[in-house]
């Protein structure tokens, strides 16, 4: 269990924010076992406090901001990243403005602040959360998915701005104080050039420069060179540690991020706390509530042969990707026989070897996934219940499936929980084996 921690002496820091442009200095000051981030304005009458939590976010763009009454601190994301790489997790910040200081753009000038400040044992034991089942949030083409992992915290993020100056970058990294340092921490803000007007024109950015953000071009970067060669993503994560900091705790969990930003991110600090508050609290009594509520609504069971209508009715999924022509044994909850019949037809095949059609694999895994969802959700009461693809396992493609080919598709299940299930997947054309997978998903309720 780790410790509580503060810093051993206090630290000062002054720059100017991104945003506002203020000239602003911050000192950090120790704090006592329990007291949490807590942010002090001192430029305001009676120095009002705003304690780092996810009730306290804010919704100002581009950055993380913490509000209470009528005070009010943003661009706190950079500082507190750094505090959750170091431990610390209680500390007083005090700042003479509404915003910190964007120091070059990255997190490592406040980590070394409080290196440099020393982080001291409170003898406290501080809160780390993990979780047993998936927690799936997203918002409109952002999503974040947090999956048990009991060794630590692992991030895996997709960036995807669909610009062309900034192309699809993925990192997938197992966070650590060192590694936190060495490939997180330096890495800086950034801005596409085709962003700087608009961003001005809503009062943003007035303290961006070169000196403390990437400005991306036509032709590159503008006026600097990058850490690394994937820096925005790098900063990205860095972005979704300093949120996640405002649940005050280490976390172990495995994070996949699809262009989540800092709403999102703290919604899932947010839930992150609610699931440790379950669990350490009523969590057994509010898990067998939540079962009895996936299994409350007054649906029948559904029962085999399915027509492709009747599929439809189960699946979210539509032509040209259903995949399930015919399903012509169910037993809800437990498994399934479906057909998928292979034509020339097809429309992947006008692109996926042309010339020598073969059904793409990764089709015919989709299609078992497709059948997996239509056993739970066929279950009494499951019918609204969202299943989401979370991971693949043991995925072999043992022969072509080509045009006229029909597949016999065949799942099983091996574990299903209220938030979590897992089948096994196999397809085969006539008697031979095909295709075979572990398939995970992350069920979503969507009755609180």
């Amino acid at each position: 269990m780790p410790s509580q921690k503060t810093i051993a002496c206090s630290s000062r820091l002054k720059g100017k924010g991104l945003h506002t442009g203020a000239e602003v200095a911050i000192e950090l000051q120790p704090a006592p076992a329990g007291s949490g981030v807590v942010f002090v304005r001192t430029d305001l009458p009676g120095r009002p406090k705003v304690k780092a939590s996810p009730e306290n976010s804010g919704k100002l763009p581009r950055c993380t901001s913490l509000t209470r009454g009528e005070a009010c601190v943003q661009t706190i994301e950079h500082l507190m990243s750094a505090l959750f790489a170091a431990g610390v997790c209680n500390l007083e910040v005090l700042i003479d403005g509404p915003e910190l200081p964007g120091m070059d753009g990255s997190a490592l000038p406040f980590y070394e602040a409080v290196k440099e400040a020393g982080v001291v044992d409170q003898g406290e034991p501080a809160m780390q959360i993990g979780i047993d089942q998936p927690i799936v949030l997203s918002s409109g083409d952002s999503s974040v998915i947090a999956m048990s992992n009991p060794e630590g915290l692992k991030v895996s993020y997709t960036l995807d701005y669909n610009s062309p100056l900034l192309g699809t970058q993925y990192l997938s990294i197992l966070i650590d104080e060192d590694v936190f340092a060495r490939e997180i921490a330096p890495a800086r803000t950034f801005v596409l050039l085709d962003e700087v007007e608009r961003l001005q024109a809503a009062g943003l950015g007035k303290g961006a420069s070169p000196s403390n953000t990437l400005v991306l071009g036509p032709d590159g970067i503008i006026d600097n060179e990058l850490r690394f060669d994937d820096e925005f993503v790098r900063h990205k994560i860095l972005d979704l540690l300093g949120d996640l900091f405002l649940a005050n705790a280490s976390i172990q969990a495995d994070i996949k991020a699809i262009k989540s930003g800092h709403s999102l991110n703290a919604d899932l600090a947010g839930a992150f706390l609610r699931s440790h508050n379950a669990t350490n609290g009523n969590g057994s009594a509010a898990l067998s509530s939540e079962r009895n509520s996936i299994r409350a609504a007054d649906q029948d069971v559904v029962s085999a042969p399915l027509s492709g209508n009747q599929i439809e009715a189960i699946l979210p999924h539509r032509y040209p990707f259903l995949l399930v022509d015919r399903v012509d044994e169910l037993e809800p909850n437990v498994s399934a026989t479906g057909i998928k019949s292979v034509t020339v037809n097809e429309e992947f095949f006008q692109g996926h070897f042309p010339g020598n059609p073969v059904m793409p694999g990764v089709l015919i895994v989709e299609a078992l996934a497709q059948l997996g969802g239509v056993v739970i959700k066929a279950g009494e009461g499951n019918r609204d219940i969202s299943a989401y693809l979370l991971s693949l396992d043991n995925v072999k493609f043992r022969k072509p499936v080509l045009p006229g080919d029909q597949i016999i598709l065949k799942v099983s299940t091996d574990r299903l929980r209220s938030r979590s299930a897992q089948v096994q997947g196999k397809a085969y054309v006539q008697d031979q084996l095909v295709a075979e997978a572990e398939i995970r998903y992350a069920l979503v309720n969507p009755h609180p």
